[in-house]
């Protein structure tokens, strides 16, 4: 029988051997796991001067969850992220380098230039100070001095637009933040601004493309979006603003604005299109009812005021209802006297109860108005068997090439 003490020296003598075993193989995984980093820095930064953004992105995310010290791995994925025009990602990176390596010039300049951008003049200003008193290279001295400079000149700037605002003088404060969003490109509050000005202005193109971008530049933005649906609606459009409220709402569903917007919006095109349904069926007598029910829900906006109205106005005409169509086109006309489509049916409407003479106007009319627009115009020569008139309609029209 074998002793237990013979067993236990067996044991003993064996057991420095386990250690060094057990030494080697942590010392192995720790070396395994640098050689990974490495790799993926290496593979990571060869990737991005051939400008394979994503695979060398994908690179970076692995040395950044192997080694979360790793402030290099930080600034590549910083730099991968700024190539894709993703600033947003780009800066907790650099400000995570920042954290670990304090003295890493580059990284606090990038960050710099981005706040700047994002118009964080205050926290940019930081950072250029802070370079310059960091012993920087020539280079990095005179961009860091040199963005300082008009990181102050910006201050000025915003101050003077805010007096221009509040002085209710939007053309100037209009023109003093175009200059800041130069190089404030990112400046949600700047250009929300603008867009105010622009609306005071009755800019409202202008108007949208600055809210569009405040948009997606601030998450979660619900007033950008309440806003831009308003001016589309005023404008008349009514599915853009439907488009835009609904992304309000699917930020906040309990915004209160944006859902009692969004409820009359809703009921508003919903009316049209049933009503524009209802000609496609020549089903034109349910046509104008329910764009007189869009008058009755939206009475105040123009655009929609005239719209219904036109589209009542060729209803009656395909209807051949000329008295009652001739009535409501010529509304519309003292509004808008250029309105092609109403000159047409009105036109239309005077033919059909044999009104040639009273015709005639509204032909050429239409007709001065394409050609005014660059239009070729084909005519049409129509007799009436009831009289010796003739009737110039308009057929058709398709413009220069």
């Amino acid at each position: 029988m074998v002793s237990i003490d013979h067993v236990a020296h067996k044991i003993l003598t064996y057991f420095p051997y386990v250690l060094v075993l057990i030494d080697i193989r942590f010392q192995g995984g720790k070396c395994g796991k640098d050689g990974s980093v490495d790799n993926h820095m290496e593979m990571g930064k060869k990737l991005l001067a051939a400008g394979q953004l994503a695979d060398a992105l994908s690179h970076f995310h692995a040395a950044v969850d192997i080694d979360p010290q790793n402030y290099m791995a930080y600034y590549r994925r910083a730099t991968v992220f700024l190539a894709m025009g993703k600033s947003k990602s780009a800066l907790p990176d650099l400000s995570r380098v920042i954290e670990l390596k304090p003295d890493f010039t580059s990284a606090r300049l990038q960050r710099g230039n981005l706040l700047l951008k994002q118009g964080k003049l205050d926290e940019a200003e930081s950072d250029f100070k802070k370079v310059l008193k960091s012993n920087p290279s020539d280079k990095e001295e005179k961009e860091a001095q040199s963005q300082l400079t008009k990181s102050d000149e910006i201050q000025r700037l915003v101050a003077q637009s805010r007096r221009s605002f509040d002085d209710k003088d939007y053309v100037t404060a209009a023109a003093q933040l175009d200059t800041v969003i130069e190089t404030c490109i990112w400046d949600v509050t700047s250009r929300e601004m603008r867009a105010e000005c622009f609306i005071q202005m009755g800019e409202m193109g202008k108007a949208i493309s600055d809210l569009k971008a405040a948009s997606k530049l601030k998450n979660d933005n619900t007033q950008a979006f309440y806003k831009l649906s308003t001016i589309y609606y005023n404008l008349g459009d009514h599915e853009m603003s439907l488009s835009e409220v609904r992304e309000c709402l699917k930020l906040d569903p309990d915004h209160k604005q944006c859902y009692s917007h969004y409820k009359q919006v809703k009921k508003l095109n919903k009316q049209i299109q049933a009503a524009e349904e209802y000609i496609q069926e020549q089903r034109y007598e349910d046509a104008v009812s329910k764009y007189e029910a869009v008058i009755t829900t939206e009475p105040n906006v123009q655009h929609f005021l005239l719209l219904a109205k036109e589209r009542i106005c060729h209803a009656l005409t395909q209807a051949q209802q000329a008295s009652r169509a001739i009535s409501v086109c010529s509304e519309v006309l003292k509004s808008n006297p250029a309105n092609v489509n109403v000159l047409k049916d009105r036109a239309e409407a005077y033919l059909q109860d044999e009104q040639y003479e009273e015709g005639k106007p509204d032909i050429c009319s239409c007709i001065k108005v394409l050609q005014d627009r660059g239009w070729v115009t084909f005519c049409l020569i129509r007799r009436s068997h009831h009289s010796a008139s003739t009737l110039v309609m308009l057929v058709h029209g398709y413009s220069h090439t």
